[in-house]
């Protein structure tokens, strides 16, 4: 289809890697539990435009350049690592009753998820391991096999989002009746948030 061998497992391998927790995954559950639906969708779009821009950049060989100059890799690297962690911390010494951290507007969560995608160097790696193994070498039609693998990438992760946001939104309604559950919960995404900056810091 289109230069794309087995596309069915093009799309399951997708599905599963979105379901892995991760930032991205925390970011579309915070910021629906903080803005609602319309922070969640904002945020789904954020995780989109993110992985979008990583993709194209691995296709374009950012992984090639981050391989050749180690430095760069690790000075982005560092930077996810440490706004990952300023946004766990907000989170950890936010108090009770105060103004959510994340702020209300939706372009705010769209530009929080996108720099939260955006700001994890690995994924330019990952594209460019994962990407070449659902090519047909023998029907590759070049730009147009990866804009129809990229869009197939685009369309699962907005209907995952709309899941997801639908989902926490849900439960989110039933948590606020118990403030308690509510601010435990905000801490343990601020612990996850500063684990997830502590592990892409770490990792080599």
């Amino acid at each position: 289809m289109l230069g794309v061998t087995d596309y069915g497992a093009l799309v399951v391998a997708i599905l599963v890697f979105l379901l892995l927790p991760g930032p991205g995954n925390l970011a579309l559950i915070t910021s629906t539990g903080k803005g609602g639906i319309k922070g969640g969708i904002a945020a789904t779009f954020g995780v989109i435009f993110g992985d979008q821009a990583l993709l194209w950049m691995a296709l374009a060989g950012v992984a090639a350049v981050l391989g050749t100059y180690p430095a760069a890799f690790y000075a982005v690297q560092w930077l996810g690592a440490a706004y990952l962690a300023w946004l766990g911390g907000k989170l950890l010494l936010a108090k009770a009753g105060s103004a959510p951290v994340l702020h209300i507007k939706p372009r705010h969560y769209l530009r929080q998820a996108f720099m939260i995608t955006l700001l994890n160097p690995k994924a330019i790696v990952f594209y460019m391991a994962f990407l070449p193994l659902f090519v047909d070498p023998t029907r590759h039609q070049g730009i147009v096999t990866f804009a129809f693998m990229a869009a197939t990438i685009a369309v699962l992760t907005f209907f995952y989002g709309l899941c997801a946001v639908l989902l926490t939104h849900f439960l989110a309604a039933r948590l606020r009746a118990n403030p308690l559950i509510s601010r435990s919960l905000e801490k343990l995404a601020g612990l996850f948030l500063i684990g997830f900056g502590i592990r892409l810091a770490l990792t080599r």
